[in-house]
């Protein structure tokens, strides 16, 4: 399968520094099902940034006690 772009990654602490989260919350939020879709092969995690920014886009909000943004 080929694409027109390559697809990027990464990695948990990666995540973490972006979100300002501890790896470890991301590794409960992976057990609970919560948090971005993620790949793991062999023991190593890591996150399509399509799938983060996604996610970051479905849970942006305009002020507190919103539930989602309108599109």
């Amino acid at each position: 399968m080929t694409t027109d772009r390559p697809i990027s990654h990464i990695n948990q602490v990666q995540l973490s520094r972006r979100w300002g989260l501890s790896p470890r919350t991301l590794e409960k939020w992976r057990w609970r099902g919560k948090g971005p879709r993620f790949l793991k092969l062999e023991g190593k995690v890591v996150y399509r940034l399509d799938d983060v920014v996604a996610y970051e886009a479905d849970h942006m909000r305009e002020r507190t006690g919103e539930t989602r943004v309108a599109s």
